[in-house]
């Protein structure tokens, strides 16, 4: 188990807010901005598009892979849906690590995030530093990236060095997932220290959400493209945990392939 670490100071940190409408309640950093959402009737559920598509990993994992035995981790925990859907649907041992000790607060006072437990864990910690943790190494099967602060302007963490880190966590079938989205960052260069990190032949991307939310996957070792077999997996998904799989595979693209020749 990862040892909890705070690296700053609370002061600097925006503060935590919450707001409720008729079909989901929603946090904020200090600012208008939705950083995580929950549906008030089915608290368990993936609410938001680009959240969503934070769990595509699910199309290179083979169907009869026991997910339960397998490690997910969040950077950045939002409104800890990704957490609770990777531990509670899902089944997996499942860690976020998150900075701000408000937002925990909140996601366990407001956004129904369970106590930790032997398969779930919390850690207050600085995402960039806890995952060079000899613990994570070659750990991780599944890992979403998702580190804005409260002007949601650009990634916190953008580098390639990151990337490189984020690529040591994950087992030889592991997958990251990473929600690019800003006013000011460049999705173009982003996208190119992803593929720094693990190889363009190793990287996919979504087409953007309405809002402007690219989802980047990047696989540890790269996976033959079989359309109709993504096809038959999102399927199988679709089924089995009421998500807009077979849209994905209409949107979803080998970096590679779009690439300038």
């Amino acid at each position: 188990m990862v040892t909890r670490k705070k690296n700053k100071a609370a002061v600097d940190l925006p503060a935590v807010s919450v707001s409720e409408g008729d079909i989901a309640r929603y946090l904020h950093l200090g600012t208008p901005w939705v950083q995580g959402s929950m549906r008030l009737k089915d608290p368990y559920m993936l609410d938001l598009e680009y959240v969503q598509r934070m769990v595509a990993w699910l199309l290179f994992t083979p169907a009869d892979e026991d997910l339960t035995a397998l490690q997910a981790v969040q950077l950045g925990l939002g409104a800890a849906a990704l957490t609770k859907f990777h531990y509670k649907t899902l089944g997996m041992r499942t860690t976020a690590i998150e900075i701000n000790p408000q937002v925990i607060a909140a996601c366990r006072g407001w956004f129904k995030l369970p106590p930790d437990n032997e398969r779930l864990q919390v850690l207050q910690a600085d995402a960039g530093e806890a995952i060079r943790h000899p613990d994570w190494q070659g750990a991780v099967h599944a890992l979403q990236v998702d580190l804005y602060d409260h002007e949601a302007a650009a990634p916190v963490l953008d580098s390639a060095e990151f990337y490189a880190d984020c690529r040591a966590m994950l087992t030889p079938e592991g997958c990251m997932t990473v929600n690019l989205f800003g006013r000011r960052s460049s999705y173009a260069r982003s996208l190119e220290k992803i593929c720094t990190a693990f190889g363009a032949e190793n990287v996919w991307a979504f087409k953007p959400t309405r809002e402007g939310n690219t989802i980047v996957l990047a696989l540890r070792v790269a996976q033959p493209h079989d359309v109709l077999q993504l096809q038959a997996r999102a399927q199988a998904v679709q089924a089995a945990y009421q998500l807009p799989a077979t849209k994905w595979v209409k949107v979803l693209r080998p970096v590679a392939e779009s690439a300038p020749g």
